[in-house]
């Protein structure tokens, strides 16, 4: 589950609260151990989320660094190249219909 969350610092545009909120969902899904909660705890999970992400955008929006920001497309080949060579495929299509 955890390897869906995003590092979010320093891009270059900033992280959206969409990214934000799924890797809150993401982290709060890896604590309780529910993809969906039941509805005695839907209520606990949501707010949990809702915390999580307010207290991630204010770390987000406070962190400061010299480092330039990081470029979206770059570290998605990047993430990409580490796949291959751990995985060695390049994508999930070619995972199903090798030749």
């Amino acid at each position: 589950m955890c390897r869906n969350i995003k590092t979010l610092f320093n891009f270059d545009p900033p992280a959206t609260d969409d990214e934000v909120q799924a890797a809150s969902l993401q982290f709060v899904r890896k604590l309780t151990g529910f993809t969906v909660p039941s509805k005695a705890n839907e209520e606990a999970f949501n707010r949990a989320v809702q915390d999580i992400a307010a207290v991630a955008r204010g770390l987000l929006d406070s962190l400061v660094t010299n480092a330039e920001p990081r470029n979206r497309e770059v570290e998605i080949e990047r993430a990409r190249a580490r796949n291959v060579k751990r995985f060695g495929v390049k994508n999930a299509s070619d995972a199903k219909n090798p030749q």
